[in-house]
C-alpha cells in the first residue's frame, strides 16, 4: 500500500503507524518467511538428524545456504513467491519451487526432491501458524500486556488508602480505597496472562495427507515416523500433536484466543469503569496543545482513548469469537475453510494491540482528583448503616437490619448526627458504642489497603507479574 489513505482496512490506513511493525508477523510476507523456514528445517531434518537414504550429511557452508532463504527472506523475494503463485494457484507449492528456483545451481541442486518430502502443505502450514502466534504471543501481545499491568498497578499503589464511595447498581455503596479497585483488574489480568503463557508452546504436526505418514512409511518402512515427527516439531519449539486428520485440529489456537477474549472483556470491563470515573471528575485528564475535543464546544476533554478501547475490543473479540468457534470445525479429513478464516487472526490480534496502547495512553493522561473523591465521601453517613447492624447483630440486637433500614433507605439529610444520635440509643457494650461513634465514611474501607499491600509484597517476592517471554527457539523466527 503506496498511500494508507487508500487502505480498506483501518489497521492498513488510520492505524498503520500504531501497529504496521506487526507485519513481521501477520503480512503475506511473513507468512512466506515461516513457511521457507518450515521447509528448509525439515529437509536439513531429512539429512542431517534422520540421514535417510539416498541423503548426505550437509555441510556447514551448505546449512548457511539453507539458512539464509529464510533469514535474508525480503520483500523481493516475497514478490518472486507471489508470481510463482499466479501459475500454480497454490500458496504453498509456490515456496516448494521458490526454494528449488534459489538453490539449483547450488551444491545440493541434485537433492532438491527433498525439498517438501512427503508433507502436505498443512504440514507446512500449521507449523508456521504455530511458529507465528507462538513469536507474537511472547514477543508482542505479553509485552504490551505487561506494560498495561504495570500502569494500573503502579497506580494502585499510589492510591492505595485513598477511601473512595463504592457503586453496586450504580447507587452509593461501602467504602473501598481507589488503590483496591485498581489491584482487581491487575489481579484479573495477570492471572489469564499466566494462562495464556501456556500457549506459547503450541501444537503442531508434520504427518502427512490425512495423518497417517502414508507416503512416509511406504518410501521408508524401517523410519519411526511419529518418532521423528516429534523430535521435528519439538526442535521448533512447539509441542507434538501426534492424532490428526489433514489439519491440526486447531483447538490450542481456539483455546488461546478464547483466553485473549477473556483478557479483552476485563480491559472493556476497565476501561468502562474509566469512562465512567471520568464523567464524575474522579479523575481529570490532561490537555494536549492543539488538540480538540469537540467540533463545536471549546471547553471538552473527551474520554477517547478508553472509548478507542473499548471499540477495538470489541472488534478483536468479534472476530476472535469466530476464529475459536470455526478453526476447530473441519469436514471429514478437511476442507479448505479453515485457511481463509485463519489468515484473519492478525487482524484480530492487532485490534487487541490497538486497544491496549489505547490504555495505556489513556491512562497516562489521567490525574487523580482527590478532593472530588474525598468531597463525595466524606458526607455519606448512611454508609454506616451496615457496619453498626453488624454489631448490633454481634450483640442479639432483634430485628437489627430492619431499624436500619427503616432509619436510612431512601431518605436523605441523613447527617453524623442523625447516625450518632441512633448509636447512643442502642443498648450495646460500651465499647462497641465508642468505636462505632469513632467511625466515619472515610475511615469504614474494611481491608482494602492491607489487601492492595498484600498484593505489593507478593509483587516484589516475584510472585507476580507476567514479563516479556522470549522466542520458543525455532532457527531464525525472528
Amino acid at each position: 500500500m503506496d498511500n494508507p489513505l487508500l487502505a480498506i482496512s483501518p489497521l492498513d490506513g488510520r492505524y498503520h503507524e500504531k501497529v504496521d511493525y506487526l507485519s513481521q508477523y501477520f503480512s503475506e510476507a511473513a507468512l512466506m518467511r515461516y513457511r521457507c523456514l518450515v521447509e528448509v528445517e525439515w529437509f536439513i531434518f531429512l539429512f542431517n538428524d534422520l540421514k535417510l537414504k539416498g541423503t548426505k550429511e550437509l555441510k556447514p557452508t551448505e546449512l548457511r545456504i539453507l539458512r539464509s532463504i529464510y533469514e535474508q527472506f525480503d520483500i523481493v523475494d516475497a514478490q518472486r513467491v507471489k508470481d510463482i503463485e499466479k501459475i500454480t494457484n497454490h500458496d504453498v507449492k509456490a515456496i516448494e519451487y521458490f526454494l528449488k528456483e534459489k538453490l539449483k545451481n547450488g551444491p545440493i541442486e541434485e537433492y532438491l526432491e527433498f525439498i517438501h518430502f512427503a508433507c502436505t502443505s498443512e504440514d507446512i502450514n500449521n507449523i508456521s501458524y504455530s511458529c507465528v502466534l507462538r513469536d507474537f504471543l511472547g514477543r508482542e501481545l505479553n509485552t504490551v500486556l505487561s506494560g498495561l499491568v504495570q500502569e494500573i498497578y503502579s497506580l494502585a499503589i499510589e492510591n492505595k488508602s485513598l477511601p473512595m464511595l463504592s457503586r453496586t447498581h450504580g447507587q452509593p455503596a461501602s467504602p473501598t480505597t481507589l488503590g483496591k479497585e485498581l489491584i482487581n483488574v491487575v489481579a484479573r489480568l495477570e492471572r489469564e496472562m499466566e494462562i495464556l503463557s501456556t500457549f506459547e508452546s503450541l501444537p503442531a504436526k508434520i504427518n502427512g495427507a490425512v495423518g497417517n505418514y502414508n507416503a512416509h512409511d511406504l518410501a521408508y518402512p524401517s523410519v519411526d515416523w511419529v518418532d521423528a515427527s516429534k523430535r521435528f516439531v519439538q526442535s521448533l519449539g512447539l509441542d507434538f500433536s501426534k492424532y490428526t486428520t489433514q489439519i491440526e485440529p486447531h483447538d490450542a489456537f481456539a483455546g488461546c484466543f478464547d483466553c485473549v477474549s477473556r483478557i479483552n472483556n476485563i480491559v472493556l470491563d476497565f476501561s468502562r469503569d474509566m469512562w465512567g470515573y471520568i464523567s464524575i471528575n474522579y479523575f481529570t485528564q490532561k490537555t494536549i496543545k492543539g488538540e480538540v475535543g469537540s467540533s463545536t464546544m471549546p471547553h471538552k476533554v473527551n474520554p477517547i482513548d478508553f472509548e478507542n478501547c473499548e471499540g477495538n475490543v470489541g472488534v478483536a473479540n468479534a472476530m476472535l469469537g469466530h476464529l475459536s468457534s470455526k478453526l476447530p470445525v473441519s469436514r471429514m479429513q478437511r476442507d479448505l475453510s479453515d485457511s481463509t478464516v485463519q489468515r484473519n487472526m492478525g487482524s484480530a490480534l492487532s485490534y487487541c494491540i490497538l486497544a491496549y496502547k489505547s490504555m495505556i495512553r489513556g491512562l497516562a493522561k489521567c490525574q487523580v482528583n482527590t478532593k472530588v473523591i474525598q468531597d463525595d465521601l466524606k458526607d455519606r453517613w448512611e454508609l454506616l448503616a451496615e457496619p453498626i447492624q453488624m454489631v448490633m447483630r454481634k450483640n442479639l440486637v432483634d430485628k437489627s437490619y430492619e431499624k436500619l433500614k427503616k432509619l436510612t433507605r431512601g431518605k436523605g439529610g441523613i447527617t453524623k448526627g442523625t447516625i450518632s444520635a441512633f448509636i447512643k440509643s442502642l443498648k450495646i457494650p460500651a465499647a462497641d458504642k465508642k468505636r462505632l461513634q469513632a467511625l466515619t465514611p472515610e475511615k469504614y474501607t474494611g481491608l482494602a489497603t492491607k489487601l492492595v499491600e498484600d498484593y505489593e509484597l507478593k509483587v516484589s517476592a516475584g510472585q507476580s507479574g507476567c514479563g516479556p517471554s522470549g522466542c520458543g527457539g525455532c532457527q531464525g523466527c525472528g
